[in-house]
């Protein structure tokens, strides 16, 4: 997609969006020779701040490849910023509806089209406490054996600094650098002949994870741990712990208690 088809409606989101950037932040961008010149693609993306859609697309902006989020329907709605998501071309999630299968299907002919459509395969803000990527959902997978577009892994940390997960109090001084760097496509070839079973996703999904986690220890300057953080996990793991606290409560209050006529 060349820069003159961006189009009137992302050229305003720009006008609007990057001057604050420009002026809050400082940009270190590498890895843009990565970015299609041409054909549609998938870039997947890690998670870790509520203002971090917008380093990235500021880099990929900068790129004359626009991307096309998956959001929340919720965004969609009339206002100002229902009519930028549609203008734009973003791609409307519906979750536990009849209309779940519409995005998948907006992506694929999206990418049919020639144009670039951004995941978070994480789906969320990473829950890892280090902000390492964590487990991921097998969206972007699943787009890309449909499609078989190169996917292009897409790193970043900065946002994050300014504005960490859940937080809603900022911290914008010193100026935060948004640091954003793009891999080569992941090769994802080994699965284009098999049936997309959970197992084959669940495998391309962790390629996709692994060459993001990859480019995100080379910007921090650190290992990642080597087992992902899995919430599902987690979320067991506490409440195992909790039942037994609480089993261990009951015993204790239970148990007789020895009496002076039973030490005799």
């Amino acid at each position: 997609m060349s820069r003159r088809r961006i189009g009137f409606w992302y050229r305003l989101a720009a006008v609007i969006a990057k001057p604050p950037l420009v002026v809050l932040f400082k940009r270190d961008w590498r890895g843009m020779e990565h970015i299609p010149a041409h054909e549609g693609f998938i870039t997947a993306v890690n998670h870790n701040s509520h203002i971090d859609p917008l380093s990235y697309a500021h880099f990929q902006y900068n790129t004359g490849r626009v991307p096309r989020f998956l959001a929340k329907d919720g965004l969609f709605k009339d206002g100002f910023v229902g009519r930028v998501m549609k203008g734009t071309g973003q791609i409307p999630v519906y979750r536990e509806t009849t209309n779940a299968l519409d995005a998948f299907r907006a992506a694929v002919a999206a990418i049919e089209r020639g144009e670039c459509v951004a995941f978070y395969p994480e789906g969320t803000l990473t829950r890892d406490p280090d902000m390492w990527p964590m487990t991921a959902k097998s969206g972007a997978a699943r787009v890309a054996l449909e499609t078989k577009c190169p996917v292009i892994p897409v790193a970043q940390w900065g946002a994050n600094l300014a504005l960490p997960p859940y937080s809603k109090k900022p911290s914008l001084f010193p100026r935060k650098t948004l640091q954003v760097k793009a891999g080569a496509p992941v090769d994802l070839s080994r699965f284009y002949d098999k049936e997309p079973t959970p197992e084959v996703l669940r495998e391309a999904t962790e390629a996709i994870m692994a060459a993001i986690t990859e480019l995100l220890e080379e910007i921090r300057g650190e290992k990642a741990p080597d087992v992902p953080y899995d919430p599902r996990r987690a979320r067991l793991e506490q409440r195992r712990k909790a039942e037994a606290r609480k089993a261990s409560r009951s015993t204790t209050q239970s148990t007789p208690q020895n009496t002076s006529e039973d030490s005799k």
